[in-house]
């Protein structure tokens, strides 16, 4: 009986589906019209503004300007005079008449760009003589400027899309725009705001001959919102300043927040150069740049071995696991013997006896030698303090992504047992084995970014903010901006290690870095520095760093410099650093003379050693 009345039901409840469907594409959704329509109405995207993006005083970082787009549908195209068009246009005829083909190629039905960001001026002339070319047609669109020519590792850049991105997503069509690198990829949703249609009708002869229905069902493009970073364009401007014809980065943080106040890597490029018609020429060259590498990021994207400033966080461990004090001191006989024959250098005279405070302004390979061995030795398997250790400095934000909203970086490297059961067999090693960690100079890795941000834990005694790059409290990724991201060392242990940071600037190696009136906290190294000639390992020029925080008490301001090739920290690193510090705290830099010697000094001689081909000294 149930069979019986089913089928019939079922068909016809099909049927009802099927009428209500047609009657939803033919009568209440007209927009399917359009698709009938298609061979006599002609569509045009209409390109929104792309969000404008500030600094954090609201000065504009990245604007938009006008520029025009000559699309051409290869179906509708007369024979015209090639000579005469790309002389208007100012390109070479072979261009062109290639772009032609490409088009033809791509589809003879669908628009395609045959002449991509034709400036305004050239815009005005073609505009009264496109009624001579059937087929082609001019499409607005908007273009970036960077008024200061700075920060391009921070704002990435824009270019036409390829196969891939479309392929990701139905958003884009060929000839649109996306964000390449920096912010303008990381928060690409946000800045590209949304395209709208315009639909034009079109005569037998496939001439426009005005709007199609009165505009029924154009829709208007919409703009996005605007960005305001973090960054301020002042500190960012001075810094790659002062690091011009040097390389490497810094990192400036406001340890309270987490906010990211510059970021330079050096040498960099002018990020104009990657707008318009020649972009793809100026990419070209500046990636083919295989020594200097413009489009590297150094202060993201390099890995160093930290130095002495990594003598900080070894204090910290070893204060929290109880294995040294404040009244702790260690003999120093010009370096450490922690080996049969193998000896630890250090600066220090012969016969010195160092607290912990004094290690740290003078920098004593013995005494963080002797500290770090502490650690790892403690519950006398070297395999567990390792790994005690190695949990203590991750927790600072070491060996791993910190989660910055910008879409490149590196891990770093923090090891561990397993790293050096592989190289030296399950149990062939011990602390004396691995004691270069003790001063930074080990297997340990870092960015110029985590060492920045290991400075801002210190200052704010024991916690800090994921460093980002926007303006905001709101979230971004999956990070909540202002969430405080603890170390598991007691707050109570940092103020013995700031002293003595504190004291590096008043007494110690980096008394250069000394701002009147301003309580500066501080920490040099000097790291050594390899690369290969023809296979051999060759040794060059150490590298400068430079971590520290100001003032002392309620901090404003943690940074981090590294030179590449720049010998003592307190050479080139320690003065970056400190004329940045004063010239964001106090609006100005008093100390000119210091200025001058960073503006005008030059490191390119250090850099070309290794390809002249001749013999070099190093650390002259």
């Amino acid at each position: 009986m149930i069979r019986i009345y089913f089928l019939p039901f079922t068909a016809i409840l099909v049927s009802v589906i099927f009428i209500l469907r047609l009657v939803n594409l033919q009568i209440i959704d007209s927009s399917y019209k359009l698709l009938s329509d298609n061979n006599a109405v002609f569509e045009q995207t209409l390109f929104p503004e792309r969000g404008l993006i500030f600094d954090r005083n609201g000065k504009v970082l990245v604007s938009n300007k006008s520029s025009y787009d000559l699309m051409g549908i290869p179906e509708n195209i007369s024979v015209f005079d090639t000579i005469e068009l790309s002389n208007i246009l100012k390109v070479d005829k072979k261009l062109l008449v290639s772009n032609l083909n490409k088009a033809r190629k791509f589809s003879s039905k669908l628009p395609s760009i045959i002449i991509p960001a034709i400036p305004k001026e050239i815009n005005a002339i073609i505009q009264e003589k496109i009624w001579k070319y059937d087929g082609f047609y001019l499409q607005k669109k908007s273009t970036r400027h960077y008024p200061e020519a700075v920060a391009a590792n921070i704002l990435g850049y824009v270019s036409e899309v390829n196969k891939n991105d479309i392929k990701k997503s139905n958003y884009y069509q060929s000839g649109d725009l996306i964000g390449r690198q920096g912010i303008e990829k990381y928060y690409e949703n946000d800045l590209r705001g949304t395209k709208g249609k315009k639909f034009y009708q079109k005569d037998r002869f496939n001439r426009i001959i005005g709007s199609y229905e009165n505009g029924k069902f154009d829709i208007s493009p919409k703009n996005s919102n605007n960005l305001s970073l973090t960054v301020d364009l002042t500190i960012q401007k001075y810094g790659e300043k002062l690091m011009k014809n040097k390389w490497g980065g810094i990192v400036a943080i406001q340890p309270s927040t987490g906010e990211v106040l510059a970021l330079v890597s050096a040498p960099s490029y002018n990020p104009n150069l990657l707008v318009g018609r020649d972009r793809s020429k100026n990419y070209s060259n500046l990636s083919l740049d295989t020594i200097s590498k413009p489009l590297f990021d150094r202060s993201l994207q390099a890995q160093y071995a930290p130095g002495s400033p990594f003598k900080t966080i070894n204090a910290l461990v070893a204060l929290q696991e109880e294995t040294i004090n404040d009244k702790t001191v260690f003999q120093c006989n010009e370096g450490h013997y922690y080996a049969r024959g193998m000896h630890m250098e250090c600066f220090c005279p012969k016969g010195s006896k160092n607290n912990l405070i004094k290690a740290i302004y003078n920098s004593c390979n013995t005494f963080f030698a002797n500290t770090y061995r502490s650690i790892i030795d403690k519950n006398g398997s070297p395999s567990d303090g390792l790994e005690k250790w190695n949990k203590y400095v991750k927790s600072f934000g070491l060996g791993n992504y910190l989660g910055y909203d910008l879409p490149i970086g590196k891990t770093g490297f923090i090891p561990n047992s397993n790293y050096y059961d592989y190289w030296y067999n399950k149990g062939g090693w011990k602390s004396s084995t691995i004691v270069s960690n003790a001063i930074g100079q080990g297997e340990i890795l870092a960015t110029p970014i985590q060492m920045a941000n290991i400075t801002a834990a210190i200052a704010n005694r024991g916690y800090y903010i994921t460093p980002h790059f926007i303006k905001s409290d709101k979230l971004f990724g999956n990070k909540i901006v202002s969430e405080k991201k603890f170390t598991l060392i007691d707050s109570i242990h940092y103020e013995k290690v700031i002293e003595g940071m504190y004291q590096v600037i008043e007494r110690g190696t980096a008394k250069i870095a000394k701002i009147q009136n301003v309580k500066v906290c501080g920490k040099t190294g000097t790291i050594e520095n390899f690369t290969k000639i023809k296979d051999q390992k060759v040794q060059l020029t150490d590298h400068s760093i430079f971590i520290g925080f100001a003032p002392k008490e309620n901090p404003e301001i943690a940074i981090c410099v590294f030179v590449e090739n720049g010998y003592w920290g307190a050479r080139w690193a320690a003065p970056i650093a400190s004329l940045i510090i004063e010239k964001y705290l106090n609006k100005e830099v008093k100390r000119k003379w210091l200025e001058k010697r960073i503006l005008n000094g030059s490191l390119l001689n250090e850099y070309e050693k290794p390809y002249l081909g001749t013999e070099f000294v190093i650390n002259e």
